[in-house]
C-alpha cells in the first residue's frame, strides 16, 4: 500500500501523524511512504530522518495525497484539504464529527473511508488512541490555566500553589477520565485544592484510593457542579462520551456566580464544549472572556507541545496503520475490533451511530 503523510496545517499544530519508526515499519514490511518535505519539523524531525527510514520526500500536500492509498494525518482534514482526498482513500486520522457539521458533510462527499482515532475502542471498553492524547490535554489544562489565572492575561490574578501564609487556589475538575484524573495529578501536585467530579460512584471510589489528599472526590450534578464553580479559580472540562457531543454541564447563566477573573478550560471543546459558553479558539487566540470568566478552548491543545504528543501519538497510531496497510481496510477490521469502530465514515454513509444522531443524518450500519 502506498501511505502518506502530510504536513498538518491547523493552527499551530506542530504534530505529525507518523515518525521514522513507523516509516521504517512500513517500508521494512513492502509499503512505499511519502511524506510532504518540511512535515516533522514541528516535532524536532527532520525531512533527512524520514528519508534515511524508508520515505519518499514530496513537495506538496497535493501531491502527497495524490500518490497515497491511504493518508495518516493527527488533526481532521481543514477544508482546504477537502478537495485532495480521492474516492475510497483510507484518511486515518482525529475526527471528532460530532462536533462538526460541515466536516462531516465534506468527507460523505468525497467518499473516502474515515478512520477516527477518537472512536477506536479496546476490548477492555478503553480508548487506546485517545487516551495518550487525553494525558497531554489533562496535564496542559492546569498548565494553561495557571498561566491565564495571572492578571496579565485578565485573570485573577491567582497561583494555583499558594505560598505559606497566603491559601492555594481551587480547581474543579468535571470528569473523572483520563483527562480528569491527569488534571487532577498535576494541580495537586502544585499545591491546589482539588475537587473532581464524576457520574460514576465506581470511579470516584477508584480515584479517592490513587490520588493525593488535597484532592475531594464530588458525585457529578447539576447543583453539586453550580456550588462548586461558584467558589473555583479554575474550571477544567473533561467530560467525554465517545463520538459523541459532550453534554452542556455548565450553562451560561452560571457564569454570573462564578468569581471574576476565574478560568474555564474546556478540554471538551473537539466535541463541541461542556459549557453553554464554549466556542472553539486557537493557539494564536487561545482565550476570550465571558460575564468576568476567562474561556480557554483550544481545539488542538496538544499540538502546543509537537514533539511530546507526536511521539505519544504515534505509539498508540502506527501499529494500527500497518494492519490496514497489510490487509486492507476491510480486513483489517474484520480483525481488529478497534479498526472496526474506529469507521465514522465509510463510501459517502456514516458508519457511527452517534455520529448520525448529532446532526439527524442517516446512519448505516457496518453489517449493510
Amino acid at each position: 500500500m502506498k501511505v502518506g503523510i502530510p504536513r498538518e496545517i491547523k493552527d499551530h499544530e506542530y504534530r505529525v501523524g507518523m515518525v521514522p519508526a513507523g516509516v521504517h515499519a512500513l517500508t521494512t514490511a513492502g509499503h512505499e511512504v511519502f511524506v510532504e518535505v518540511g512535515a516533522g519539523l514541528g516535532s524536532g524531525i527532520l525531512d533527512e530522518d524520514f528519508e534515511q527510514a524508508g520515505a519518499k520526500l514530496l513537495a506538496s500536500a497535493k501531491e502527497v495525497f495524490a500518490a497515497a492509498d491511504m493518508i495518516v494525518k493527527v488533526k481532521e482534514p481543514q477544508p482546504a484539504e477537502y478537495a485532495l482526498i480521492k474516492k475510497d482513500q483510507i484518511v486515518y486520522t482525529y475526527f471528532h464529527f460530532a462536533a462538526s457539521k460541515e466536516l462531516t458533510e465534506g468527507m460523505l462527499k468525497t467518499g473516502a473511508i474515515c478512520v477516527a482515532y477518537e472512536t477506536m475502542e479496546d476490548k477492555r471498553g478503553g480508548l487506546p488512541l485517545l487516551t495518550p492524547m487525553s494525558e497531554v490535554a489533562g496535564r496542559m489544562s492546569v498548565q494553561e490555566g495557571a498561566k491565564y489565572l495571572e492578571r496579565p492575561t485578565e485573570g485573577r490574578g491567582i497561583l494555583l500553589g499558594g505560598v505559606p501564609g497566603v491559601e492555594p487556589g481551587k480547581v474543579v475538575i468535571i470528569g473523572g477520565g483520563v483527562v480528569g484524573t491527569n488534571a487532577a495529578k498535576m494541580a495537586a501536585g502544585i499545591g491546589a485544592r482539588v475537587t473532581i467530579m464524576d457520574v460514576s460512584l465506581d470511579r470516584l471510589r477508584y480515584l479517592d484510593d490513587v490520588l493525593p489528599a488535597n484532592v475531594v472526590e464530588i458525585y457529578s450534578n447539576a447543583y453539586n457542579i453550580r456550588e462548586e464553580i461558584r467558589t473555583a479559580d479554575l474550571v477544567v472540562g473533561a467530560v467525554l462520551i465517545p463520538g459523541a457531543k459532550a453534554p452542556s454541564l455548565i450553562r451560561r447563566e452560571d457564569l454570573s456566580n462564578m468569581k471574576q477573573g476565574a478560568v474555564i478550560v474546556d478540554v471538551a471543546v473537539d466535541q463541541g464544549g461542556c459549557v453553554e459558553t464554549t466556542k472553539a479558539t486557537t493557539h494564536s487566540n487561545p482565550t476570550y472572556i465571558v460575564d468576568g470568566v476567562v474561556h480557554y478552548c483550544v481545539a488542538n491543545m496538544p499540538g502546543a507541545v509537537g514533539r511530546t504528543s507526536t511521539f505519544a501519538l504515534t505509539n498508540a497510531t502506527t501499529r494500527y496503520a500497518v494492519e490496514i496497510a497489510k490487509l486492507g481496510w476491510k480486513e483489517a477490521a474484520k480483525k481488529w475490533g478497534e479498526i472496526r469502530t474506529g469507521l465514522n465514515v465509510v463510501g459517502g454513509k456514516i458508519t457511527y451511530q452517534a455520529v448520525a444522531e448529532a446532526f439527524g443524518m442517516e446512519y448505516a450500519p457496518l453489517s449493510l
